[in-house]
């Protein structure tokens, strides 16, 4: 699979590795490839995992598990589908995100939390999404 990535295949969506392929990863210069698009495997968003977990992680991947972190101007990026998708499952992810986003919440944070929300594609404009409209979603879901 290392030579197949070097030689330019990138058809994939995630990358998960074992502790020991890390260090042949890291070697091969397989970083400056898979970083870049965000596809390198990383212990703290569960995609290095030890060889009995495999199947777990690969499973909850093809079920569609998502991380999100914050930026450092406290923004979410968060993928919730492709253009591919029909209405109803953007509405369904995007309803998932949000109640996702509610179970985060630490139990300290105090005022408003989510300030607001937008959607968009990947290089168009933001369309503007009501934040008492988003934060309903999942009754409706």
């Amino acid at each position: 699979m290392i030579k197949k990535i070097q030689g330019g295949w990138l058809e994939f969506d995630a990358t998960v590795a074992t502790p020991e392929m890390m260090g042949k990863i890291g070697k091969s210069g397989l970083g400056r490839i898979l970083g870049t698009r965000g596809l390198m495997p990383n212990p703290k968003a569960g995609t290095v995992v030890p060889a009995g977990d495999l199947p777990r992680a690969i499973n909850e991947l093809k079920a569609g598990r998502v991380e999100f972190r914050m930026d450092r101007t406290a923004n979410l990026h968060v993928p919730i589908g492709k253009a591919s998708f029909e209405a109803k499952m953007l509405f369904d992810n995007m309803a998932a995100l949000m109640d996702g986003i509610k179970k985060a919440r630490p139990a300290g944070a105090k005022g408003i939390y989510i300030r607001k929300v937008f959607v968009t594609t990947t290089m168009g404009p933001g369309i503007r999404v009501d934040v008492n409209a988003a934060q309903a979603m999942e009754d409706e879901a």
